[in-house]
């Protein structure tokens, strides 16, 4: 008799099929490998934030400005 999973048995890279355009192993892409210290996390943050802030100051001063562009031009 034969068992049936509703979660199909996962393949380990042997019991795979011969294909000459797959990787014998799967490869780990993460960018997280490449930041290794906190201090470098710490600052990506920080550039992050002031990006936001600088986005954030910007849009606020084009909304006040759009309708009064408008309106002198008008």
């Amino acid at each position: 008799m034969t068992h049936i999973s509703a979660k199909p048995a996962r393949q380990t890279v042997e019991s795979l099929p011969a294909n000459d355009n797959e990787r014998a192993a799967l490869a780990d892409l993460s960018f997280l490998d490449d930041i290794n210290d906190d201090d470098q996390i710490a600052d990506i943050v920080r550039r992050a934030e002031r990006l936001g802030h600088a986005t954030l100051i910007i849009m606020a001063i084009g909304l006040v400005a759009a309708p009064l562009l408008y309106l002198m031009l008008a």
